[in-house]
């Protein structure tokens, strides 16, 4: 019996301009190396049937299930800044869509999984290196409850990739609330093709927004949706010091997820002008700017809607920009709200912004590990004798010591008990975080001597952030100055 996926496709009705129709390139002998099993019972899929030899070919693209109605997305891009009109998907295909069990629909998408038209003369592959960092980092993202894009499988292909040298050549399985892009919009916008901006925007709102269709104005009710979404997201990827390599405006998910961990990493020590993208030469998409980029990017969308806002074209401009002044004020309470709850406040005061600014700003100068420090925050809400932990991460300790003080004097006019604040901050401070050197390792194991238990093992320290977990207590543990992690690199 066939393993049978319950597709029920909307995009492939949507115009040929939209995208290609093309299969996935068969490969030499596939292996599955992980299946998200829980994801797969969400998702209607039979977990025993897809860990099966016929699994890991439908998985790596060697066979294609029934009812699949294999595309390549077309769109378009900003990538660090310069426009280029044709990108798409150039190593993924989308199988198709099924509806979750919490009655969301939900794209399941081959990566690397062979050329298309959209390949722009790339091999359309991809190296199990990229696909294991990015099934870590999806799934770490979801267990901090950041929308993500989600990693169904994995699977070798059983060929080689060439990128500097041979690599082992891998399939990701990537779910996703779909891959529509500020990209996706650009590229009708780009060739004057209103009509298609249109019908695009209509099949946006349908899946992602529909209280918008309800409105007597959808379109601007979509933008303010989207820029609502984007201002929440970067703000909660700042609280866990995210850093996305890749802030391209084709990498701009309108459903408002996480999407593309290439050259991705979480930070060490706090800095905010922290980059690991070996092309971002610039540092475009520091941690500190990625609030400003994804403004940026917000901005080009609202570009592209303009003929759906208005006919006039000074009142659709002066209707977008209105609607953008709504990121910051979004953005900044989504933020401020999430930094109170890091350091246990429950109550709103001035100065509180001050505070925590100024616990950065001491981070920074100390080199004080970003996740550690709030994690053990966490500990000496409940007891000040946990402020020793704390102050061991500051190369000046004495920087610590002023600022705990003042801490301990506005957490005292608050109602909570101690126990109370602790359990509150170790609710929004994970312990464990994807740490560089951590994935690195799974990598270097996973390629060069086919051992996935460190891989396995990983995912399942990274399953739960936000428990101690004491027999896998070195996970928490920042790296050795000789095993720091200077630079991620993109998967092509």
């Amino acid at each position: 019996m066939t393993i049978h996926f319950p597709f029920q496709n909307t995009y492939t009705a949507l115009p040929a301009s939209f995208f290609a129709r093309v299969a996935p390139t068969p490969v030499a002998a596939p292996r599955l190396i992980k299946l998200n099993r829980p994801l797969a019972l969400q998702l209607g899929l039979d977990p025993d049937r897809l860990d099966s030899l016929e699994g890991a070919e439908i998985l790596a693209g060697k066979r294609v299930p029934d009812g699949a109605d294999p595309i390549a997305m077309a769109y378009a891009g900003h990538q660090f800044g310069h426009f280029v009109p044709q990108l798409g998907d150039g190593r993924a295909i989308l199988l198709g869509e099924v509806i979750d069990a919490e009655g969301v629909r939900r794209d399941i998408q081959l990566k690397g999984s062979g050329p298309t038209p959209f390949s722009r003369r790339g091999d359309g592959r991809a190296a199990l290196g990229p696909v294991l960092r990015e099934y870590i980092v999806s799934e770490a993202m979801f267990a901090l409850s950041i929308p993500t894009t989600r990693s169904l499988a994995a699977v070798i292909t059983g060929e080689n990739v060439m990128r500097e040298t041979p690599l082992p050549g891998a399939v990701l399985t990537r779910v996703a609330a779909s891959h529509i892009r500020v990209g996706t919009f650009q590229y009708f916008a780009a060739r004057s093709d209103t009509e298609g901006v249109r019908r695009l925007a209509d099949h946006v709102i349908a899946r992602h927004y529909p209280h918008a269709a309800d409105t007597d104005r959808p379109y601007r009710a979509l933008l303010e949706a989207v820029i609502a979404r984007q201002a929440d997201l970067v703000a909660r990827w700042l609280l866990v010091g995210f850093i996305h390599g890749v802030m391209n405006t084709d990498n701009s998910s309108v459903a408002g997820e996480t999407i593309d961990y290439g050259p991705c990493a979480f930070m060490d020590h706090y800095d905010p002008a922290k980059v690991f993208s070996s092309i971002d030469q610039q540092g475009r998409y520091a941690y500190a700017n990625q609030p400003r980029i994804a403004l940026w990017n917000l901005t080009r969308l609202a570009e592209c809607l303009l003929p759906l806002l208005s006919d006039d074209k000074d009142k659709a401009v002066e209707e977008a920009q209105t609607i953008l002044g709504e990121f910051a004020e979004r953005f900044t309470s989504a933020y401020q709200a999430g930094l109170r709850q890091k350091i246990g406040l429950f109550t709103v005061r001035d100065g509180d912004e001050a505070l925590v600014q100024d616990l950065l700003d001491a981070m920074a100068k100390n080199q004080a590990d970003f996740t550690l420090t709030f994690r053990r925050l966490s500990d000496a809400a409940l007891d000040p004798d946990g402020d020793t932990e704390v102050r061991a991460l500051f190369a000046e300790p004495v920087a610590c010591d002023e600022w705990a003080a003042r801490w301990r004097e506005r957490i005292s006019g608050e109602m909570q008990s101690p126990a109370e604040r602790q359990a509150a901050m170790r609710s929004v401070n994970p312990a464990f975080i994807p740490r560089n050197h951590r994935v690195e390792a799974v990598i270097e194991a996973a390629v060069n001597r086919d051992d996935f238990a460190p891989f396995e093992e990983l995912l399942a320290v990274l399953a739960k952030p936000y428990q101690d977990q004491p027999e896998f207590a070195g996970y928490a543990d920042p790296p050795e100055p000789h095993q720091c992690v200077l630079q991620t690199f993109c998967g092509t």
